[in-house]
Order: structure tokens, then C-alpha cells, then sequence
């Protein structure tokens, strides 16, 4: 693993479409600070969902299978081309979904500030494409993310680790993400990391209040490989960290079911081959 961080671009700078859009296509993720999410809703929404994460009553909302809603139970997925299931429990949410009793609305106001930023960048990310790459999406980037029910809210706990782990188990083992983009908010503790273009791993620092934004396999098939989806994993920590949860919260962007990505591929096709192959259907 090298030391060699992302340059961190600031939102309010006349020049973060550029920026944001060469970070992108350059190593596939991207920091973005002084963003107009609020930083203390990002910290009571991770204070909510420790809370659930540590309850018992967590498994009264285990996930449904066909809607891909609820609670994952630690060790459920496993990425693609492992056989060792991640260190990590989660919790899907897609709009029109309920939250677990008692939480507040904390998540749904997050949700809905991360949504409007992601629609933004994707405009910014379109303008900054060449003619040539733009001429070839079916509709406007951020027209395929509207009113569309399938963009999935994630939040992860990855408990301390046991003193015995599995061979090859870590938080989250190498894997690019499904969607068009994904929006960060930094984690609350270190491990993420991305292979770089030379094959090196290259850990992703950040303040607490930036986002983080990475490129997804949608738009990469989308923009011919313009935009690059990036390997990344999170792995596990050294020394007290050990001892401590770690939580993070992506908004994965997804376009509707029957946006067209490419000649032949729909988002929904696209979608259920990606989850089949990571056997969460």
C-alpha cells in the first residue's frame, strides 16, 4: 500500500466541475470538501445507526429478498471471485421503504441532501465528457437517476475485530461498485483503500465532513470506459483500532430499471446479473 493522496477539491471553487470530473476519469474516485451537505446531520445519522447496530432488535428487520430492503446479517455477502464473506453487517434503505422503529429522521434528510449533490455532479461529470462520449449516452446523466426508486442508502457497521478471523477475511474484500456513482460521507474510522493504475493499493484519507465520490460500473459501461470504476476494499485495521466499529454510509446512484446503458444492457439486466454474482439473489 502506498501514501499517495487524492487531491481534495474544494465544492465552492468555480473550477470543482473540471477538477471533479479529472479525478474521475484519472483514478475512478474524487474528495470533495466544504460540500452543502450538513456535517452535523452526517454525525447524527451515524450516532442513529451505531445505536441500531449494537441493539438486538436489528434482527426483527432482516432484509427481504425480493425488495433487497432491511438488515444484512455480519458475513452475507461475499464479492465478487471470494469465497470469504466481508467482516461487516449493513442495512439497505431505498425511498418508500420504512426505517427501524424509533429512528429519526435524520437518514431521509441525508438521503435526500446526498441526492440532490449527486445530481449536480453528474451534470458536472456529463459537461466535462468529450462530444463524443456524451453523444453517447441515451439520456442525461442526471435525468437517469430521477424519480428512479432503485438509488440503495447503505449503512455499514464493521464490528471490532474477533481475535480469531477467518483466513483471507477483511472488512471489505477488492470490488468495484454496481451503480453510476457512489457519495461518501467520510467514514468514521480509517481502511478504505483503491488499486491504483500502476496495481498499487493507495489509501483514500479524508476529513470527517468530506464526501468521498467514486465511479461505478454503470457509468463506466455507459461512458466506454471514459470514467473509470475503480477496485477499492476496506481492509482491516492494525493496533486499538482493532477494537473499535467502524461505520460508513454510501449512497449508491442508480439509474431507473429501463434506462439503457449501452446497446442491449438496461440498468435492471445489468443490476441482477451484478447481484447475483455477489449472491445477495
Amino acid at each position: 500500500m502506498v501514501d499517495q493522496s487524492l487531491p481534495t477539491i474544494d465544492y465552492r471553487s468555480v473550477h470543482a466541475p473540471q477538477a471533479i470530473a479529472h479525478s474521475l476519469q484519472d483514478s475512478g474516485f474524487a474528495i470533495l470538501s466544504h460540500s452543502p451537505i450538513d456535517h452535523p446531520l452526517i454525525e447524527r445519522t451515524y450516532r442513529d445507526w451505531l445505536a441500531f447496530f449494537l441493539s438486538e432488535d436489528k434482527v426483527q428487520y432482516r432484509f427481504d429478498p425480493k425488495v433487497q430492503a432491511g438488515y444484512f446479517p455480519l458475513q452475507t455477502e461475499t464479492a465478487k471471485g471470494y469465497t470469504t464473506p466481508d467482516l461487516k453487517e449493513f442495512f439497505h434503505i431505498y425511498e418508500g421503504h420504512s426505517l427501524p422503529q424509533g429512528m429519526s429522521q435524520a437518514t431521509w434528510d441525508l438521503f435526500n441532501q446526498l441526492r440532490h449533490l449527486a445530481t449536480e455532479l453528474l451534470e458536472w461529470i456529463e459537461a466535462q465528457a468529450p462530444p463524443h462520449i456524451h453523444a453517447n449516452f441515451t439520456e442525461p446523466l442526471d435525468a437517469m437517476i430521477a424519480d428512479s426508486k432503485e438509488t440503495l442508502f447503505r449503512l455499514l457497521h464493521y464490528p471490532p475485530l474477533p481475535d480469531t478471523i477467518p483466513p483471507g477475511a477483511v472488512r471489505a474484500a477488492a470490488h468495484e461498485d454496481i451503480n453510476l456513482i457512489t457519495l461518501l460521507p467520510a467514514a468514521t474510522g480509517m481502511g478504505l483503500e483503491l488499486l491504483d493504475s500502476e496495481g498499487q493499493w493507495q489509501s483514500v484519507t479524508c476529513d470527517r465532513g468530506d464526501i468521498v465520490v467514486n465511479v461505478g460500473d454503470m457509468l463506466q459501461l455507459a461512458s466506454q470506459g471514459f470514467y473509470r470504476s475503480t477496485t477499492h476494499r476496506v481492509v482491516n485495521p492494525d493496533g486499538p483500532a482493532r477494537h473499535q466499529s467502524r461505520l460508513s454510509m454510501p449512497l449508491f446512484l442508480h439509474p431507473r430499471p429501463e434506462v439503457v446503458l449501452a446497446e442491449g444492457k438496461t440498468a435492471r439486466q445489468y443490476l441482477q446479473e451484478r447481484l447475483q454474482e455477489i449472491g445477495l439473489v
